[in-house]
């Protein structure tokens, strides 16, 4: 390895040297390769500012077309997670609100996350609320920021009690979690969960809960709590999540955001964070990691996200029902006395491969009254779940843009070679035969494969 982010080598390289435990050689390999690069990129050309980009500042990096960029990220990227009764949006009118949480106003280490430069701006969920709710009151609930060690959740039951909505904006920071300081702890961190209870059971209306963090977090008590009427997830949404969020709720934008990973229980945790198989095993009680094999139970799955609207989909074409590969030679194996026949990609070849491919055509239909960006996630998973395979595995995804009412088409190519294709114990991609599944949001499409 040629470099390593933390201080590993820093700290040790010298003694390894000395001890004959690292040659040298490696040392200066290394060397030649990361000068080599900097090199290539220009970095020794003289003077930064007399170079192409060396001229770049702030009126070029805060542009009009750049901080729309921004605020459109935050917007795809926010994933509605519960909308009860149709609580969100909430009205453009002059209904009062209260933001209340340790993230409603919080710095550049909430809406930011780990990795950012300067930002062009920064705008906080309850500076974004100030084009829509006249009438906010603002109060932090907590008295060390998402640590929330030390909470006024009595003030913050007495702000809610007075108003007619209520935004709780909670979650994680940096403090929690950033590069080299993981989580030991999948909830809410401090008083967070008892805050959201208390000021939910007090608000006259159910409240809608923001989530600003990077990780998962465990928040089942919110999820089937009927006083908690709406949650959204906004990752770290960046310098105009403020702006984001607050076009979201109050519905000058529709959601459509989808989880990009599995949203574990509190009791993951017990799993050894060194155990890093993929694959689960009922004989252990292990249930394996990830959406594609974790077979536990889940707050929310890979790929959730609601909208304001209801999307319907239509199978128009799917170029065939069952793939036959009949090319090279056909390999057995045994499962629990069952004989399964299966070919190896490799001994298909390339253009074989390529002449397999399937092609499929979706009617996708916006439903509602709101225009809105969808993603479509188009699945495959095994009629029966064996030998190791996949519970399920993402195959394709494209958003789609759809007025109310308005309907599309969307289409996928997919490899039998790539899609259809899983590892076997020797680490060989084997195609086996079987019936298969296409899966696009509650719809599915049978697939037969024969060899």
């Amino acid at each position: 390895m040629d470099v390593e982010c933390g201080d590993y080598i820093t700290k040790h390289a010298k003694s390894a040297v000395s001890q004959k435990k690292l040659p040298i050689s490696q040392i200066d390999r290394a060397l030649q390769n990361l000068f080599a690069i900097r090199m290539r990129l220009g970095l020794f050309d003289g003077n930064p500012t007399k170079l192409p980009y060396g001229t770049i500042g702030p009126n070029e990096v805060c542009s009009k077309e750049h901080l729309q960029l921004a605020l459109e990220a935050a917007r795809d990227g926010i994933v509605l997670l519960k909308n009860t009764d149709s609580l969100l949006p909430l009205p453009k009118t002059s209904h009062s609100v209260a933001v209340i949480g340790p993230n409603a106003n919080a710095s550049s280490l909430v809406s930011l996350g780990n990795y950012y430069g300067r930002p062009c701006k920064l705008v906080t969920l309850l500076q974004g609320f100030e084009g829509y709710a006249k009438d906010t009151t603002y109060h932090p609930g907590c008295d060390d920021g998402p640590q929330c060690a030390s909470a006024r959740i009595e003030e913050a039951v007495e702000v809610a009690k007075r108003v007619d909505y209520v935004v709780l904006v909670m979650g994680l920071d940096q403090s929690q979690e950033r590069e080299s300081h993981d989580r030991e702890y999948l909830g809410l961190p401090g008083k967070q969960e008892e805050l959201i209870k208390s000021v939910a059971k007090a608000s006259k209306r159910p409240v809608v809960l923001v989530l600003l963090c990077g990780g998962p977090v465990d928040i089942t008590s919110a999820k089937f709590d009927n006083k908690v009427g709406g949650i959204l997830w906004a990752g770290y949404p960046g310098e105009l999540g403020g702006v984001a969020l607050a076009q979201v709720i109050f519905g000058d934008h529709n959601p459509g955001g989808k989880l990009p990973i599995t949203w574990y229980p509190k009791d993951f945790i017990r799993i050894p964070m060194t155990d890093m198989r993929m694959r689960a095993d009922s004989a252990s009680g292990y249930p394996g990691r990830t959406y594609r094999f974790y077979t536990g139970p889940k707050v929310y799955e890979f790929g959730y996200g609601l909208s304001y609207t209801k999307y319907s989909y239509n199978l128009l074409s799917l170029s065939q029902n069952t793939l036959h590969i009949n090319q090279s030679s056909t390999h057995l194996m045994t499962e629990n006395s069952e004989t399964i026949r299966y070919k190896l990609v490799a001994d298909l070849g390339e253009q074989t491969c390529q002449s397999m491919s399937l092609s499929i055509t979706l009617g996708v239909t916006n439903h509602g009254n709101m225009a809105g960006k969808h993603p479509v996630l188009l699945f495959l998973k095994k009629g029966q779940v064996r030998n190791g395979n996949p519970v399920k595995q993402l195959v394709g995804f494209q958003s789609v843009k759809l007025n109310a009412g308005e309907t599309a088409q969307v289409g996928f190519e997919l490899s039998p070679c790539e899609h259809l294709s899983v590892a076997n114990e020797a680490g060989s991609l084997v195609i086996e035969e079987g019936s298969y599944l296409l899966l696009v949001g509650d719809q599915e499409y049978p697939l037969k494969v024969t060899v």
